[in-house]
């Protein structure tokens, strides 16, 4: 099967493109056959499920049977579940959450419990929409998250992420001092990745950054960070696991200490500048009052 990018079936990102061609095929098995190596693009292997496609690309699939591949209506699909969700706001065309730790946010391959998106699906048939969405974060990282409520809100949106169009800072917890307004541009995966490190706050060993990421490359600050010799304190698979069982031990940190903590941009059907923040969440501000006493006194200020 080929099929060429056009302007009427755009989508920039590759998974996003192949789950509008193929809407009766299961998400999980559209990613396993990405991660497998069974889509190309152009002629070439591509196993990056956020890859960024142009108009007049060609996709195609190699060795695969497409008449086989399973259906929605022949698996259990995604049921909505009720779910508390911090919705920190909602508009008539996306909501912005700010997502707790320790959920994920679709199924896949060691997920068994319900996950964001289902909890989504029954917040929409509550408030009639379908919730599509435009970005991701991992299980352990909390903060904002920006869903789009129906297809072509998702597409204007995706456009703005791709874009840049959009300010996104997290905060993170990391062995070491970096110093202050670090750019950082090492590629990731062959492709072009900036992450700008805009505060520092030394505490002991540590030490709590603001880093402004300009691409959204996978796992971008915690790969970046680690590159450069301060790696995300929590983060087993590209930072220091020794250090991470030792400071689990005296702080008691369960997950990586990261959090997506504010969002700038403009508005595209109201033109109007948004700037959303996501408070710290309580796993973290433990951690901080542990390290240093009265941390309520200068996070304010370090955040602004």
């Amino acid at each position: 099967m080929r099929i060429e990018v056009t302007k009427e079936n755009f989508y920039r990102r590759l998974d996003k493109f192949l789950r509008n061609q193929l809407k009766d095929v299961p998400l999980s098995v559209i990613y396993k056959l990405i991660r497998k190596g069974k889509v190309y693009v152009n002629g070439k292997r591509v196993k990056d499920p956020s890859f960024d496609l142009e108009e007049g690309d060609v996709v195609e699939f190699r060795y695969v049977n497409l008449e086989n591949l399973p259906k929605r209506s022949e698996r259990k699909d995604l049921t909505p579940v009720p779910m508390k969700l911090d919705v920190l706001y909602e508009g008539k065309h996306y909501l912005v959450l700010n997502k707790p730790p320790n959920i994920a946010i679709h199924p896949g391959k060691g997920v068994h419990v319900a996950t964001l998106i289902e909890g989504l699906l029954h917040y929409g048939q509550e408030k009639g929409f379908s919730p599509f969405l435009v970005h991701r974060l991992d299980k352990d990282t909390s903060g904002l998250l920006v869903v789009a409520k129906d297809r072509e809100a998702a597409r204007i949106l995706t456009e703005l992420f791709k874009d840049r169009n959009i300010e996104k800072e997290y905060v993170t917890l990391v062995r070491g001092t970096p110093e202050n307004n670090m750019k950082i541009t090492i590629p990731l995966d062959g492709q072009e990745a900036i992450s700008e490190i805009v505060s520092v706050k030394s505490l002991r060993d540590v030490s709590l950054l603001r880093v402004k990421i300009h691409t959204g490359r996978k796992h971008q600050i915690r790969r970046h960070l680690s590159q450069i010799g301060f790696p995300v304190v929590g983060d087993d698979t590209y930072g220091d696991r020794h250090f991470n069982r030792e400071f689990r031990k005296r702080y008691g940190l369960k997950r990586l200490f990261l959090h997506s903590y504010r969002m700038k941009f403009i508005d595209p059907w109201t033109e109007e500048e948004k700037d959303f923040r996501a408070p710290l969440p309580d796993d973290l501000l433990s951690v901080l009052n542990f390290l240093e006493e009265r941390s309520d006194e200068w996070l304010e200020e370090f955040l602004s």
